[in-house]
């Protein structure tokens, strides 16, 4: 799958920023969840801010603004949120549409920031400026920012085999490197920890000044070497999975990755991360 689709500004509908909508943008962090909206017939945005991971307080809080704003304006308004995708993933985005709120995410890093509030990080501006981002795209002005292409919950969990096996590589690098750190300090060079007589090359050892490896040392490198035949069994299983994953697809064709992994110079990892 492809790590996160984006539609340009021309593809998208436009809306006018017309007095029958309310906008709200989304700050979520660890922590918080900051609220930033804008009435119809007024040029002040209003936060607030309720505990982080609590849809259900979010949905009661935007339909208080919601009915608020009806009050003032005296008729219904439709409600349009944007949020930035981040390590939230999209279920805020689903719980939104689920309750027929209009949502959108937008990529971060498509947002232009003014220069005079680069060193000013806080998650009141962040909002502000999201809430103009969205404005302004709502208006049809071009090159605002680029918004996301949500996945579905099935190609979202599909996903999870690629970046599974990119999470077991680093960990895999980092545990070789300590290990060549380590034999490093005590002179020795070319030790290859991946390689499949590493237990029996790590015996035969011995330090820059001829001397065999420390016991306390040797003791931790092989608690390394474990823990590497770990992450090498975990990777073989997670590639096994993905090679019966893309064969074929429900009707027994063959799948897209599977087609894409045909052509030459492209494997199946590498189309799996395209499609």
């Amino acid at each position: 799958m492809r790590p996160i689709d984006k539609i340009r500004n021309q593809d998208l509908p436009r809306g006018q920023g017309d007095h029958s909508t309310l906008y709200m943008s989304l700050e979520l962090s660890r922590s918080t969840w900051l609220v930033t909206s804008l009435s119809p017939n007024s040029d002040k945005m209003s936060k607030h801010t309720i505990a982080a991971g609590d849809a259900p307080k979010l949905l009661a809080l935007l339909a208080r603004l919601r009915g608020r704003s009806e009050q003032l304006v005296g008729g219904s308004l439709n409600v349009t949120v944007i949020q930035e995708a981040g390590l939230d993933d999209f279920w805020v985005h689903r719980s939104l549409e689920a309750n027929d709120i209009e949502s959108h995410v937008v990529d971060p890093a498509s947002i232009a920031v003014s220069r005079r509030r680069r060193c000013a990080k806080t998650d009141a501006i962040d909002g502000e400026t999201l809430l103009r981002t969205f404005l302004a795209w709502k208006r049809g002005e071009p090159r605002v920012c680029e918004m996301v292409v949500p996945p579905t919950p099935e190609q979202e969990d599909h996903r999870r085999l690629s970046r599974e096996r990119a999470n077991l590589l680093r960990e895999r690098i980092q545990h070789v490197n300590r290990i060549k750190g380590l034999l490093a300090g005590q002179g020795i060079t070319g030790y290859d920890p991946l390689h499949k007589d590493r237990r029996t090359r790590l015996d035969e050892l011995t330090t820059g000044d001829v001397r065999p490896l420390p016991s306390r040392l040797k003791a931790e490198l092989l608690r390394e070497l474990v823990r590497i035949e770990l992450l090498l069994q975990q990777i073989a299983d997670v590639e096994a999975e993905r090679d019966v994953s893309i064969e074929a697809d429900a009707d027994g064709r063959p799948s897209p990755v599977a087609l894409l992994a045909r052509l030459k110079a492209i494997g199946p990892q590498i189309g799996a991360v395209r499609m």
